[in-house]
């Protein structure tokens, strides 16, 4: 009898053990997760959260972590380069065509699979030659919208089964489909509000506000900062022969030369109407009215179908430099002023003089700018 209530205290403790031990891991894991969900929650971008998220495997202890994200548009995927995300150094983002893929995988439940990892199951979720042997794929749900999903992966088989209870991930997931969709819809706002719709380059609006930045920064660093001011030539006979459909057409393929022929860095924005401003930092007169002549010249040879028939269009180009100056007193927005308004004179002669054209205004000193604007 002794040895019997022995026995069973023996594995009364044991069961108390196990317990304790679930509770402590369990608690290990709630703290892990609120420390992850509060650095979610003080992200301020698109790019910031992805990039969290993708290093968050020390938070939970795993192999492997990835990213999908549905973009049919390839709208996310331009956000993050604008941004300085590195895409082809996180091969685990993955951009999704459509919802066909987290369709097949998780159905019109959205429940989650843990188990082992199963191709072609599995495969859409996870970097090219990643293949862990126990994985979680978690649909990012928000409002009834599949916005991607969260993959997990580990080299323990007994990591991630379908017994397992999801609670824990569950919320996080619902953490992070609420803040992936916050962040989106500030990117979309933030860009529908600076960027042309028609063209897809940024607008006057966003101008006005880069203008000074780019003078503030050149102040500082005694660089140039060069500025082209385009307009296409006779665009009203474009519209007026062929439509304003066709005149949008031309638009959107001379946007997109100017844009293919500026780098990165450079600032092109939708002025009004058929005209367009560049803004390119660090770049000298000469290497200016070269790169503006390689613009007009794209441009001459474009050729633009619509309705079965053919459009062919050709640009002129004003292009002025400013030369930063320790003598100038003027404020910022009084210089930008002068660069664009020294632009537009050089286009002025352009127009003048044939179209077609590059005209330089040349290097404008910044103690002379605002004796410029006003003769």
């Amino acid at each position: 009898m002794e040895e019997d209530l022995t026995t069973d205290l023996l594995v009364l403790q044991s069961h108390l053990d196990g317990m304790l031990d679930r509770v402590h891991f369990n608690s290990t894991t709630l703290r892990r997760f609120q420390m992850f969900e509060r650095g979610l929650l003080d992200l301020n971008s698109l790019a910031e959260m992805v990039e969290y998220v993708l290093h968050a495997q020390d938070f939970f202890d795993l192999d492997y972590i990835g990213f999908c994200l549905v973009d049919a548009k390839d709208e996310l995927k331009k956000f993050l380069q604008e941004d300085g995300f590195a895409l082809k150094e996180n091969p685990q983002l993955i951009f999704l065509d459509d919802n066909e893929d987290l369709q097949g995988a998780f159905g019109d439940t959205n429940s989650p699979y843990l188990g082992r990892f199963k191709s072609p199951k599995c495969a859409s979720f996870f970097a090219a030659n990643e293949q862990p042997v126990s994985v979680a794929v978690i649909p990012l749900v928000r409002r009834g919208q599949c916005l991607g999903a969260l993959s997990m992966g580990s080299l323990t088989a007994e990591r991630f089964s379908d017994t397992m209870a999801t609670d824990f991930i569950e919320h996080m997931t619902s953490v992070v489909s609420v803040c992936l969709e916050n962040h989106l819809n500030y990117e979309m706002m933030k860009r529908t509000s600076l960027i042309d719709t028609l063209t897809g380059v940024n607008n006057r609006r966003f101008l006005e506000q880069r203008l000074g930045e780019e003078i503030d920064r050149v102040q500082r660093s005694s660089e140039l900062l060069s500025c082209f001011f385009l307009d296409i030539d006779f665009f009203k006979k474009v519209n007026d022969n062929y439509g304003h459909q066709a005149g949008d057409q031309v638009l959107v393929a001379v946007a997109s030369i100017i844009r293919e022929q500026l780098r990165n860095n450079d600032v092109l924005a939708r002025y009004g109407g058929e005209e367009f401003v560049a803004l390119l930092a660090n770049i000298d007169e000469a290497i200016a009215v070269d790169i503006a002549e390689r613009i007009r010249k794209k441009i001459k040879a474009l050729v633009v179908e619509t309705q079965n028939k053919t459009i062919s269009v050709t640009i002129s180009i004003g292009s002025a430099t400013y030369r930063p100056s320790k003598r100038s007193h003027l404020s910022s927005a009084e210089i930008g002023a002068d660069l664009i308004h020294q632009a537009d004179e050089a286009l002025y002669q352009a127009k003048n003089s044939g179209r077609d054209k590059v005209v330089s205004a040349g290097a404008i000193p910044g103690h002379l700018a605002l004796a410029n604007l006003f003769k």
